[in-house]
């Protein structure tokens, strides 16, 4: 059985949105691990945050399962190029596109460059989001709500929107929503808000695009070991990341990947409306 390491970890952080080769220990995202059995095969799949973290073994997942990959992100070149080796290590398809989603036009141009370059869409993973931490209703600025938004929300509006058209029936859209959805850790009030937000955004979207033949679901992770956590919390928080959870660690980005692929699955048919929690042992009520 695999050792996942535990806390306490070194104090560190980062600016954000953080690097991945500055974690210590280094996240897994299944590079070694991962095995595809061809449950994708000839999909075409855009995932937003796909430079690192939950995404970047989103992506690495997918292409050995046999899909080609749109790689969305921010400005995280170093990692982005690192999740695009993974994928065309396959033999997949990896295409890259860097900007902020925050933008309408921007996610409309991401739509466009993946029917361009992927010549489809068969599956939307809309994962890429911003979070900060505020012990004080006081310290949140007009600004960083309204980002926390655009980001984690809107964005997955236009993406969602702009897709859509251009899914044939049996595809499938997978949202990042969190456990903060249902337990809202106070010092998260923007994020954990948006992740509320998400829940019931995936729940109609599934009821309406049930008649298009088109599934939504959402993938709730508990706390997991990604460039998010050291570039947005203190040093001491990182160091006893995890401890919480009935497991007693965080979740390493690896250990997502198959609740992904599971809701992507064709033979996942019957699944649309649903959130699969991946929390390390604490329910979700």
């Amino acid at each position: 059985m695999n050792q996942h390491p535990k806390p306490p970890f070194p104090e560190q952080q980062q600016t954000m949105p953080g690097a991945t080769g500055q974690m210590d220990p280094q996240p897994d995202h299944g590079e070694q691990s991962y095995k595809g059995s061809g449950k994708l095969s000839g999909k075409r799949a855009i995932i937003t945050g796909a430079d690192s973290g939950i995404g970047r073994a989103v992506a690495i997942a997918f292409a050995r399962e046999g899909a080609d990959v749109l790689i969305s992100y921010l400005d995280e070149e170093t990692d982005a190029a690192e999740t695009k080796h993974w994928v065309e290590q396959e033999g997949r398809k990896a295409v890259l596109v860097p900007g902020d989603i925050q933008s309408a036009a921007h996610c409309r141009s991401i739509v466009d460059k993946a029917l361009a370059e992927l010549g489809g869409i068969d599956i939307l993973v809309n994962n890429a989001a911003h979070q900060a931490s505020f012990d004080d209703i006081s310290e949140i600025s007009d600004d960083e709500w309204e980002l926390t938004f655009k980001v984690n929300i809107h964005a997955m509006f236009y993406l969602t929107k702009a897709a859509v058209p251009h899914m044939p029936p049996g595809s499938a859209i997978i949202n990042t929503a969190s456990v903060n959805a249902d337990m809202p850790n106070p010092t998260l009030l923007a994020y954990a808000t948006t992740k509320g937000a998400i829940q019931n955004f995936t729940a109609g979207l599934a009821q309406l695009l049930a008649e298009k033949e088109i599934r939504a679901n959402a993938v709730a992770p508990g706390p997991i070991w990604t460039p998010l956590i050291p570039s947005t919390m203190s040093a001491e928080r990182v160091a006893n990341f995890g401890k919480q959870v009935p497991m007693k660690r965080p979740g390493q980005p690896a250990e997502l990947a198959t609740a992904y692929v599971m809701l992507a699955d064709p033979l996942s048919s019957y699944v649309s409306g649903a959130t699969i929690a991946v929390t390390g042992g604490k329910p979700i009520l």
